[in-house]
């Protein structure tokens, strides 16, 4: 390929990039590029992504509350952070056949930051002409949690929620997932993300499917695959589009050697019950809007009265309200979020257990769509246990700041 064609593919992809919805594949205007009349193989992808830059250190009372699922820059050592730098790639190569590629360059590993580490790979394969139905495969988001699906780039507290994202670390797994969806409401699933609406994006109807069940990049430990089902339907009454749902799973995890103490006690194959139901509703901000979920299940957790890990019963859920304003051109975002949650988190050292009591507000600012502002106060009251932290409740206050920029 010469140096002059190479520029043309290059200005091509980005023209589509910057052209693309949050979530969805656009085409780009051919006749720039090409006058053949036939459609060049680059006109099918687009390119799109996000970058995340924050701090957590300002007015904090205790170095020593942490969260390890949620973000590592919180607490002591913790300085300025990039959350995330997703870079997507995706395509309707064929009128059948859409692909999406997700990397983050800001995985971390132990002390080692921004490393390169795969969160989607996938293809959805319409089964019928108006791909109402369609069967996705590869490593992607398990339909459960409405904020677990919602992308980072949309929604508006910092982390997840612990009562609904301790179903699966990275919100990830590979499987194979049917989904239904009439194409209206598939276009309403499109516009409540394109219209800055927190939409979760466009995962059905009704979906059902398989997965590995030991969570995202990492190899499956048993042979017993996971089975979840979600059901949702967004409406409109009265000028406000509500959103009612309901999910579950079940399958046996397998807390693996590399997640387990020495010492710590638990049964012989180190496999446990994990399974989970989930309800909830979104009223979408049209001004005022509120996203609340709760679920209910039985998962691996340490038990630090025998230094044991066993199953047990969890349950939590959380709130979030927010208002959407804006002033000229800028849109704000104020927000509250209170989450409650007894249970563990299989994916952690030892299922450490957790009692989480913590409540969150703030506010986003947008200046223009390429740039976001948030601003956010989090006050947090944690029980986290595991073999070698007992007896370990910690209580902090801390001021988070967030930019974001979109392409």
């Amino acid at each position: 390929m010469t140096a002059r064609s190479t520029l043309t593919v290059l200005s091509a992809l980005m023209f589509a990039g910057s052209q693309a919805q949050q979530g969805e594949p656009t085409g780009v205007d051919t006749s720039r590029v090409n006058t053949s009349g036939k459609k060049p193989w680059y006109t099918s992808f687009t390119i799109r992504g996000y970058g995340q830059v924050r701090y957590n250190r300002l007015l904090e009372t205790n170095e020593k509350f942490t969260c390890e699922q949620c973000d590592r820059s919180i607490g002591e050592g913790g300085g300025l952070f990039i959350r995330r730098a997703r870079v997507i790639i995706q395509g309707q190569v064929h009128p059948r056949i859409f692909i999406y590629l997700q990397p983050d360059l800001a995985s971390s590993s132990g002390t080692t930051q921004n490393l390169a580490q795969m969160r989607d790979w996938y293809m959805d394969i319409g089964l019928d002409g108006r791909n109402e139905f369609r069967v996705r495969l590869g490593q992607s988001k398990v339909p459960f949690s409405f904020e677990n699906l919602q992308s980072s780039q949309n929604r508006l507290p910092l982390d997840r929620a612990d009562p609904t994202d301790s179903a699966h670390a990275n919100e990830r797994d590979i499987g194979a997932f049917l989904y239904w969806a009439p194409a209206r409401i598939r276009e309403r699933f499109r516009s409540l993300v394109s219209d800055g609406l927190k939409g979760s994006g466009d995962y059905g109807v009704v979906g059902i499917g398989v997965y590995n069940g030991q969570t995202a990049n990492r190899a499956e430990a048993n042979d017993d695959l996971h089975v979840v089902a979600r059901a949702t339907w967004p409406f409109e009454i009265a000028g406000q589009i509500v959103e009612p749902f309901i999910s579950g799973y079940t399958g046996t995890y397998v807390v693996t050697s590399d997640q387990r103490s020495a010492g710590v006690k638990g049964r012989t194959d180190w496999s446990y019950e994990d399974s989970r139901l989930l309800g909830g509703f979104c009223l979408y901000p049209r001004p005022f809007g509120i996203l609340a979920e709760y679920n209910i299940g039985r998962g691996p957790e340490f038990d630090p009265v025998t230094d044991s890990i066993s199953t047990k019963d969890l349950a939590g859920g959380f709130a979030t309200a927010t208002y959407r304003f804006n002033i000229g051109k800028h849109l704000f975002f104020p927000f509250v979020r209170y989450q409650v949650y007894e249970g563990g988190k299989k994916h952690e050292r030892d299922a450490r257990s957790y009692s989480v009591n913590d409540v969150e507000f703030g506010v986003e600012w947008q200046p223009f769509r390429n740039f976001e502002l948030l601003c956010e106060y989090y006050i947090g009251d944690r029980r986290y246990e595991d073999l070698a932290e007992q007896d370990n409740k910690q209580r902090g206050q801390f001021l988070r700041l967030q930019a974001q920029f979109n392409f």
